[in-house]
């Protein structure tokens, strides 16, 4: 079904979609938003990376426009990743060049591609639902306490950190506290007063037509220039800090090309490979959140999106920028503004591209503060008090693994932190399964009791331990009924055991009679989209 849906997803655009005027009228002020929580992330990114600020700016600009056209995701935003940081700053200082580290980000785009082709991206399918819920819940939670300091204007982490581990010496407690005794007034201030025009402005339905981060950033702009001067004043790290272009000649000198004189290099190779599968992780994860958060309830395409995400990274090692992923923190943003379509992730990008050519000086006037903001509204809306009930009441094999995904991504990081919830959910997946591979029921006839074990329509080797412990426990002296008759396959090893238990049965005194149970299953096969309909 997956390929179906890759295909049909391939198949050609709808172009027109795109461009009517109910789509657009949600689109346009969603890129406006994605673009805000864009810019700074872009900038930090590249400042953690140790590369330069214009690749951060131009990664973003691909993954919008690049990335944004060839995906088969609708809400989808790529950019740089902060899970990408570490790989690329020891990459660039161990390839010994930033034009050599670009040959590593084009190769790792050409094993993206061929990842997609060979259809690797239906492993995102596999990826259990609490997991996902409690990824999304914990990049809230991070995003809450990653923005507070910045919003206070305490800028010692990078924006866009998600790490608990952070490369200041600090962790995720230990920033906040340094925030809390290095208050900048100014900064909170204007931090409170965005916060409460993106409650307060969406309700004046008259003027909403405004989005709310805009004029967040209008006010935080006047804020910032009536505070210049004053004890309240920031500091020059509190704004946008956007590379500015005086001439063409120097705006072309920003674009690097990558050292093909390296092809040779065993390290080049290796750290392709490290970034084409961390980012196809990351991005894989990514598209299935998105997917969630979706009211439509689309589903992406997975194997398409490898191929989208691939086509990107080759032309960001072409230019000069640095590897990208589907990013979380912006497609939430981008679904929380009221996206319909992938143009509001393409839009964004050309809001990147015009700011860093046209408007340069008058982007580094915008607060970090209310950016902050903005991303802290994100945060709280993706980690809502109603997600954790709603977990709750499916059941402890749904809320475990939910939970403990969230600690471990809150204190390690999002690869690591999903891994550990997988592990859970996959051992909550395995106890369910091994616990419903058959009926159980007891009967009373004559003084001797008759035992009805009626098995499930597809018995696995994951039921195999559980049938052998029922069986092993038998009481003496029973007659044992294992009705098979409803099922389609039974697993040889499971037949193993039920014909060894008839033959060592008597031994008991147990009386062990077989229904409809056949000496060998064939394994079922897969039924195709239009098998399924006729049935």
């Amino acid at each position: 079904m997956q390929i179906k849906q890759d295909g049909a997803a391939m198949g050609g655009l709808n172009l027109q979609k795109y461009f009517l005027p109910k789509n657009l009228k949600r689109d346009l002020p969603a890129s406006v938003v994605v673009f805000l929580v864009a810019l700074p992330l872009c900038l930090g990114i590249a400042l953690a990376s140790g590369a330069p600020l214009f690749s951060g700016i131009l990664t973003g600009i691909i993954g919008g426009v690049v990335v944004g056209a060839c995906s088969g995701s609708q809400l989808s935003v790529a950019g740089p990743a902060a899970g990408l940081t570490v790989i690329v700053f020891n990459a660039i200082t161990g390839l010994g060049s930033f034009e050599t580290f670009l040959l590593a980000v084009l190769l790792a785009g050409v094993i993206q591609i061929l990842l997609g082709i060979i259809k690797a991206g239906t492993i995102g399918n596999y990826f259990p639902s609490a997991v996902i819920e409690g990824m999304l819940a914990a990049i809230g939670i991070i995003l809450i306490m990653k923005q507070f300091p910045h919003a206070v204007g305490y800028d010692a982490d990078f924006e866009g950190d998600e790490a608990f581990n952070q490369a200041d010496q600090h962790n995720t407690f230990s920033g906040i506290f340094g925030a809390l005794s290095k208050i900048n007034y100014g900064a909170t201030i204007i931090a409170a007063l965005s916060i409460l025009i993106m409650i307060y402005w969406p309700k004046f339905k008259k003027v909403a037509m405004v989005p709310a981060p805009l004029l967040v950033v209008v006010s935080g702009v006047i804020l910032g220039l009536v505070f210049d001067g004053t004890s309240f004043g920031l500091r020059d790290k509190q704004f946008v800090q956007i590379p500015i272009v005086n001439s063409a000649g120097e705006f072309f000198g920003l674009f690097k090309s990558p050292n093909f004189a390296a092809i040779t290099n065993k390290e080049v190779w290796i750290t392709a490979v490290t970034i084409a599968i961390v980012a196809s992780l990351e991005t894989l994860l990514s598209l299935e959140a998105v997917d969630k958060l979706d009211p439509i309830k689309r589903i992406s395409p997975t194997n398409r999106e490898l191929v989208a995400q691939g086509a990107g990274n080759i032309i960001s090692g072409m230019l000069g920028g640095l590897p990208m992923t589907a990013v979380i923190v912006r497609s939430s943003a981008n679904v929380n503004a009221g996206a319909r379509t992938k143009m509001s992730a393409i839009i964004h990008g050309v809001w990147l591209a015009l700011a860093l050519i046209l408007i340069p000086s008058l982007i580094n006037y915008i607060p970090l503060s209310c950016l902050a903001a903005i991303l802290l509204m994100t945060g709280y809306k993706l980690a809502r008090i109603g997600l954790f009930k709603h977990m709750w009441q499916k059941g402890l094999h749904q809320f475990v693994p939910f939970v403990v995904t969230i600690v471990a991504v809150v204190f390690t990081d999002l690869l690591i932190g999903v891994g550990v919830g997988l592990i859970v959910g996959v051992f909550y997946i395995l106890r369910t399964n091994m616990r419903n591979p058959y009926f159980y029921h007891i009967e009373e006839s004559e003084n001797k009791k008759i035992i009805k074990i009626r098995l499930a329509e597809e018995v696995s080797f994951l039921n195999k331990a559980a049938i052998q412990v029922t069986l092993t426990g038998m009481p003496k002296e029973t007659e044992v009924i294992i009705d098979g008759s409803n099922s389609r396959y039974i697993d040889p090893d499971v037949l193993e055991i039920i014909y060894n238990y008839k033959h060592n049965a008597y031994t008991k005194g147990i009386i062990v009679q077989l229904i409809g149970i056949k000496d060998r299953y064939d394994v079922p096969k897969l039924k195709t989209l239009s098998q399924s309909s006729r049935l």
